[in-house]
C-alpha cells in the first residue's frame, strides 16, 4: 500500500510561482509512474501532468503546458509540481497519484491518491 502526502499549496498572487511535492511511503516509489491532478469547486477532477518511473517521459495538459513542470527524485520518493506564472483559474486542490501500470501520459485510472494540497490564486 502506497501513502502519498502532498505539501507546498497556498495563497499566491497572479504571475506567481509555488512548488509542491508530493512524498511517498510505503512502497517501491521507482516503480511507480506519477501524476498531478487538480480540481476545482464544483468542477470534475482534471490531469494536470505526468511522469515516468525514470523521469524521462513527462505529459503536460494543455492548460499548463509551458508553465508548470513534473519531476521527481526517487531517492527522496518525492515527485515535485513547479508551479509558475500563476493564473486565477489555477485555483483548486492539487492531488498526487501513483499507479505501478506502465506509463501511458494522461490518463487518470492511478491506484494510490493523496488527499489533496489547496493552492489559491488571487487576481
Amino acid at each position: 500500500q502506497v501513502q502519498l502526502v502532498e505539501s507546498g499549496g497556498g495563497l499566491v498572487q497572479a504571475g506567481g510561482s509555488l512548488r509542491l511535492s508530493c512524498a511517498a511511503s510505503g512502497g517501491t516509489f521507482r516503480n511507480y509512474a506519477m501524476g498531478w491532478f487538480r480540481q476545482a469547486p464544483g468542477k470534475k477532477r482534471d490531469f494536470v501532468a505526468d511522469i515516468n518511473w525514470s523521469g524521462t517521459t513527462r505529459g503536460y495538459a494543455d492548460t499548463v503546458k509551458g508553465r508548470f513542470t513534473i519531476s521527481r527524485d526517487n531517492a527522496k520518493n518525492t515527485v515535485y509540481l513547479q508551479m509558475n506564472s500563476l493564473k486565477p483559474e489555477d485555483t483548486a486542490v492539487y492531488y498526487c497519484a501513483a499507479t505501478a501500470i506502465p506509463y501511458v501520459s494522461g490518463r487518470d485510472n492511478y491506484d494510490y491518491w493523496g488527499q489533496g494540497t489547496q493552492v489559491t490564486v488571487s487576481s
